[in-house]
């Protein structure tokens, strides 16, 4: 039921977005203590973005999990952020973040929401 969406305008060649999405997955997991097998990541490289009127790297995270902590987004924004810089090289001031913990009844999965 976790959901990190990564878009950047970073182009990332086939083994470092393998190594992105696998790493992102362990830690989205980590941080929402949560088990992988629930977590899902998309990742969109290469976008068209811009940041500041600059298309220096920059990112855009979307973190949306049932029952999302709001006492813990900043934790979680300093974690993705380090997240962007090592795998995108993309700096924390150019990374956006939108947090956001979804009515269960409005998340649905195999036939059925939550």
């Amino acid at each position: 039921m976790p959901l990190l969406s990564i878009r950047t305008n970073v182009r990332l060649e086939a083994g470092e977005r393998e190594k992105t999405l696998a790493e992102a997955s362990r830690a989205v997991a980590d941080m929402l203590g949560k088990p992988e097998s629930y977590v899902m990541i998309y990742l969109e490289d290469d976008a068209s973005l811009s940041f500041a009127g600059s298309r220096e790297p920059a990112a855009w995270l979307e973190l949306k999990s049932l029952g999302l902590p709001e006492s813990e987004t900043a934790r979680f924004s300093q974690a993705l952020c380090a997240l962007a810089q090592e795998r995108l090289g993309v700096a924390p001031s150019r990374t956006y973040i939108e947090f956001s913990s979804p009515a269960r009844h409005m998340w649905g999965w195999d036939g059925r929401t939550f």
